[in-house]
């Protein structure tokens, strides 16, 4: 008698410049509680429904890129928590920690619903989340959030923290808005042990009136500010995402920099997005992309999907182009943030 075959390994997915995609990044909403100025516009015009994928659908797509070698998955949105029963999907995926297939399962998140979700998030085998915090200024906070209350999110903060969850407070640098509170920003993760990430702004999406250009703060002259007060060590840490990290000499606490703009970092670039629609984005500062919804939903086994995920990162680009150097914004694309997911 024949034994049968042993199962082999999917062949990971590797793009035309030898980079192995290990890290996906899935936008389960395109909606969010909160506007902020940098992200969307006020009266955004939100998705019908029957757009999105439905969390079973959401399942088997990172189930599938699970099986082809992604080690990371990282849920956004919009803003994840305001999806109804995210949290199935997120005890779902749990089991693929279990098996050691997945290393990591996280979020990013503005925090406004940690206060609920925290503890079922731990449960579910969280154990990073990454927070959206521009301000400590209750005024100003609701200015760049629109509808946002700064007490509901350093609530939720306090909440991941009780729970266990380490917490990234990702900063926005935005020019004339919050250069004033760089030290404050800095001594409020210290004092709670919380790694901190200031990100360039980026030319997505039209936000209305808001000047992209005059929202620029490039992140070399932000540096520069920092090390004025605190000695910057550079370390050769690594996440699976695109920040350069210091560590400062006084408080030992992690400080990163996310540079799209003023360095461009995709030599290393190991992530794909895929839109809560099902569309994947291999690369944030580009136009291009390819439908996993249309195969996702035209077969009820996986080997159309996996061909098209394999399609789709056959194309992606050795980098974009995102440039502010000139009195306009060059590589500028049109969708919002929202939509390819944070």
């Amino acid at each position: 008698m024949t034994a049968a075959p042993i199962p082999q390994p999917a062949v990971p997915l590797v793009d035309p410049f030898a980079r192995a995609i290990r890290y996906l990044r899935v936008s389960v909403t395109d909606r969010c509680d909160f506007r902020c100025v940098y992200c969307m516009s006020e009266k955004m015009q939100f998705l019908p429904k029957a757009e999105l994928l439905t969390l079973e659908e959401l399942d088997r797509l990172c189930s599938a890129f699970v099986r082809l070698g992604v080690e990371k998955l990282r849920i956004t949105g919009g803003e994840p928590l305001v999806r109804r029963d995210i949290m199935t999907f997120f005890a779902a995926m749990g089991r693929h920690l279990e098996t050691g297939a997945l290393k990591e399962l996280t979020l990013t998140t503005n925090g406004s619903q940690l206060g609920r979700h925290a503890k079922d998030l731990y449960a579910a085998g969280v154990r990073r989340v990454n927070v959206s915090l521009d301000t400590l200024d209750e005024a100003k906070f609701a200015r760049v959030t629109r509808w946002g209350r700064l007490p509901q999110v350093l609530a939720g903060i306090d909440a991941a923290l009780a729970a266990g969850l380490r917490v990234k407070i990702n900063t926005v640098a935005l020019k004339g808005f919050n250069e004033d509170e760089l030290f404050a920003l800095t001594e409020f993760c210290a004092a709670r042990d919380m790694d901190l990430t200031f990100i360039e702004v980026m030319p997505m999406g039209d936000i209305g009136n808001e000047d992209r250009i005059g929202q620029y703060w490039s992140l070399q002259d932000l540096r520069a500010d920092l090390a004025r007060r605190y000695t910057l060590h550079d370390l050769p840490d690594r996440t699976g995402g695109p920040a350069r990290y210091v560590m400062l000499g006084e408080t030992r606490q992690r400080v990163g920099f996310i540079t799209p703009l003023s360095h461009n970092f995709c030599e290393s670039c190991n992530r794909v997005r895929v839109t809560c629609t099902g569309e994947i984005y291999t690369c944030l500062g580009q136009e291009g992309h390819s439908d996993l919804r249309g195969p996702l939903r035209s077969s009820e086994g996986d080997a159309t999907l996996e061909r098209a995920i394999r399609a789709a990162i056959a194309l992606k680009p050795k980098g974009h182009d995102f440039d502010y150097s000139r009195e306009d914004v060059a590589g500028r694309v049109s969708r919002h943030m929202s939509h390819t997911g944070g």
